[in-house]
């Protein structure tokens, strides 16, 4: 381990110092809005710690009560974390089958926000998402299936990258994965036990979900998101196959754990119709599960391979959908009613799957064409970067960003980025507003468009260059069917703005 990945983690412990309190027959402190007041208990009990103890705390302010599940995290230690979605003061009182757990009160205050925090993310009308604090939230996301299960250095390599970037959502797997360019071992699994002696389902490795939270921390201080994939058929080590009862151990586990993290969203599955083990009624029951334990109400989505899972649920908050066929998007916001994420369209690169080698080009434009239609698309990069030549391909291991992380090597980040600071700074619209509103013509290169506009009203018009990131006003003012001039190339955009 460098130098520098030491004062990573140095300065990372000092973060969550502050961001979290371990409290321990203390009777007031304070936190900050939307971070973690944690309470914490040494305790030595007979038995196994996370099947025989049962510990949860009732959280009070006003007419404002929240129950709030406690968890083992090794070594003797009970924690209960939560997250304050209010100011002012909490009481909070316990209740354990543990009598050392059992009954233990106390407060604290909650004081405002600081600048950047700005809470977890929700739905806002139906098609849109917004923080907690009411500013607007557009996800641009990229794919990062296992760079927890990556070597320290890599993981390092990997913030870096994103710090450098403009993604504000990250998919990760919590299990391992297994599948092409994907075979190395991680040095730690969700469970006590390892691949050869095999996994105990009833004792999970605490160690295992405290690096995890390191690693949802670390892109929390980015500004980054979590979309937490819960489960996926791509496995070697039983995790995709451990029946109902651990399935369902496994996910109160891991949201008594990871609920209070205001970056924190489910994803149920990474293509569920995959997974041969489970069957539709185990996907409902999962996610009601997901609904009830979860104290705060955090996205919820389940994600497709070839057949889409019913996303008018309403226990699903959003749909996430793999499709390269963004023109369904208009009847999917129809269908659903509730926002629609592409998160996986395709990705760029040049592996020799269909899925895996976008032109950087068709990437961007996928972007262009999910926000013109009314939805978010999300990223995903699979250049070969490393290969032995004495292998047949699909038997490297090599480190693609898709899965490992690392750095990026393709030309669409930069342009994705350009994406998101226009929709942001406001230049943009999602179709949501009659009088500003965007035209994007994809491959298509016309020279000329003609423009449906009112008589009475006067408009200004923007020629956007979506490859090229510049954006160029037009010198007259448009009334009426007027025809505007383009210049005759791809991936040309049009914003149209009421004077």
């Amino acid at each position: 381990m460098n130098v520098s990945i030491k004062m990573r983690k140095y300065l990372l412990h000092i973060i969550f110092i502050f961001l979290t309190l371990n409290m321990e027959g203390q009777d007031s402190s304070e936190v900050e809005q939307w971070r973690i007041f944690e309470l914490k208990w040494d305790v030595s009990i007979s038995g196994n710690p996370f099947e025989d103890v049962s510990l949860s705390a009732v959280f009070e302010k006003g007419n404002d009560s929240i129950q709030v599940k406690g968890f083992y995290n090794g070594s003797g230690s009970f924690l209960i974390r939560f997250s304050p979605p209010s100011t002012g003061e909490w009481k909070y009182k316990t209740e354990s089958n543990i009598k050392e757990l059992d009954q233990k009160s106390g407060r604290f205050m909650c004081f405002p926000a600081k600048e950047g925090n700005h809470g977890p993310v929700q739905v806002k009308d139906v098609f849109s998402f917004r923080y907690a604090d009411g500013t607007d939230f557009h996800p641009f996301g990229t794919t990062l299936y296992a760079w927890t299960h990556q070597s320290d250095s890599l993981r390092n390599t990997t913030l870096n990258t994103l710090s450098q970037q403009g993604f504000n959502k990250v998919r990760m797997c919590v299990f391992p994965k297994d599948y092409w360019w994907n075979h190395n071992e991680p040095e730690k699994y969700p469970f006590e036990g390892n691949p050869s002696e095999g996994f105990d389902f009833k004792n999970f490795n605490a160690e295992f979900f405290q690096d995890l939270e390191e690693a949802i921390l670390e892109l929390d201080q980015l500004g980054i998101e979590v979309d937490l994939i819960l489960f996926h058929p791509y496995d070697r080590w039983g995790f995709s196959d451990m029946g109902e009862k651990v399935n369902r151990s496994y996910v109160k586990y891991i949201i008594s754990r990871l609920s209070a993290f205001k970056n924190i969203w489910w994803s149920l599955a990474n293509e569920y119709d995959f997974m041969e083990d489970f069957d539709l009624e185990e996907w409902n029951r999962l996610i009601d599960l997901v609904e009830q334990e979860d104290p705060y109400g955090r996205l919820r989505s389940i994600h497709n391979g070839t057949s889409f899972y019913d996303h008018s649920n309403p226990k699903l908050t959003h749909a996430s959908i793999q499709s390269m066929d963004l023109s369904e998007i208009e009847n999917w916001r129809s269908q659903y009613q509730k926002p629609i994420i592409i998160d996986e369209c395709g990705y760029e690169g040049d592996i020799p799957w269909e899925w895996g080698n976008l032109s950087p080009e068709s990437m961007v434009s996928a972007f262009w064409e999910g926000i013109v239609k009314g939805a978010y698309v999300s990223h995903g990069e699979t250049y070969l970067t490393n290969i032995d030549e004495n292998k047949k391909i699909e038997e490297n291991d090599d480190v693609l960003w898709w899965s490992k992380g690392g750095t990026l090597q393709g030309e669409s980040p930069e342009r994705i980025s350009f994406l998101k600071d226009f929709i942001e700074d406001g230049s943009g619209s999602k179709n949501d507003n009659d009088s500003d509103y965007l035209i994007y013509f994809g491959s298509r290169q016309p020279a000329l468009h003609l423009l449906p506009l009112e008589n009475d009203r006067k408009y200004e018009v923007y020629v956007i260059d979506t490859w090229n990131m510049t954006i160029d006003k037009k010198d007259k003012v448009y009334s009426g069917h007027s025809v505007v001039e383009l210049p005759g190339q791809p991936y040309i955009g049009l914003r149209i703005v009421e004077q």
